[in-house]
């Protein structure tokens, strides 16, 4: 249940932050939720890797390299997806601050419980 609850709220953020982001647009909540699954997963497995890969310099960077990563990962899923589409990288890169944010939000109101 909390899974299903975390994919609808993820979908949220994702269509919340396609309102908010100009450059941005998801074609309804439903493509936002398939866009938000899709990212989840590039990133858990083609993300991982580059993020194993680029170890040493993200740790010198302090994370920058991982935030690139994720904005990568945000801009295959637009190649992937015709329903979902950002103007560039920066655009994806303010959507991945706002979908951060709102996704932080939520967990504060929701009250994170391990």
């Amino acid at each position: 249940m909390r899974f299903i609850i975390e994919v609808l709220l993820m979908g949220l953020a994702f269509y919340i932050g396609a309102k908010l982001v100009p450059g941005v647009s998801i074609d309804g909540y439903g493509n936002a939720i398939i866009a938000a699954i899709l990212i989840a997963l590039a990133n858990a497995t083609i993300g991982f890797i580059l993020r194993l890969l680029t170890f040493p310099i993200n740790f010198l960077t302090l994370g920058l390299v991982s935030f690139i990563i994720t904005v990568l990962m945000i801009l295959l899923v637009d190649n992937m997806m015709s329903s979902f589409n950002t103007s560039g990288f920066l655009a994806a890169a303010f959507l991945a601050i706002i979908v951060a944010l709102i996704k932080a939000i939520f967990g504060a109101i929701a009250g994170e419980k391990e």
